[in-house]
């Protein structure tokens, strides 16, 4: 079993904003396998599904951004999932708006979903994807921008790393995550 977590926040409020783009690649792979995110348990919205004969949980934490890890860890610890078995996907400041960095450990790097899963885990060993989202223009504070919604010109790289990542997801379904990190780093 997997288990693939987008990062964000919920509500309306926060819909398609900077921070919110891991929930983003949860909704390109729950509606390409149609598995709507249905269930409600652990503090997150999440849906399983079957693919390649092998048990698949997609989950949206519903805690808000800085609690990340009070329902990841939940939900691995009930379905007794390995931490090889978690990929967590979310934005990153340090990337260029729309690229993608896939890693299998590292820091928070000041990011706070990812403080409280490493918190929540007590490790930073665990798959990732970074989505790239740029820093903030100058005078702009960190929470703001990355609570502002994409312009008009930055949406088209943000669909396309969507389409990436999800399909970095699912090549993961077949192949150990060191090789698909090593494709995806690859093209980027």
């Amino acid at each position: 079993m997997k288990l693939i977590v987008g990062l964000g926040n919920p509500g309306k409020t926060y819909d398609k904003t900077k921070h919110n783009i891991g929930f983003e690649v949860i909704d390109e792979l729950s509606s390409r396998w149609n598995a709507p995110l249905l269930q409600s348990k652990f503090k997150g919205a999440f849906s399983t599904v079957h693919r390649n004969g092998e048990r698949i949980i997609l989950l949206k934490p519903l805690t808000y951004m800085n609690l990340s890890g009070e329902s990841i860890r939940p939900l691995m610890d009930y379905y007794d999932i390995p931490l090889e078995d978690l990929l967590v996907i979310y934005d990153d400041l340090d990337l260029p708006t729309g690229s993608l960095r896939l890693r299998q450990k590292g820091s928070a790097g000041g990011h706070n979903g990812i403080k409280s899963t490493i918190a929540h885990l007590g490790t930073q060993n665990f798959n990732r994807i970074r989505m790239g989202i740029s820093r903030p223009p100058q005078g702009m504070k960190v929470p703001d921008y990355v609570l502002s919604k994409f312009s008009a010109e930055e949406w088209p790289a943000i669909q396309e790393a969507v389409t990436k990542s999800a399909d970095a997801c699912e090549k993961w379904l077949d192949k150990p995550f060191l090789e698909v990190m090593n494709e995806f780093n690859r093209t980027e």
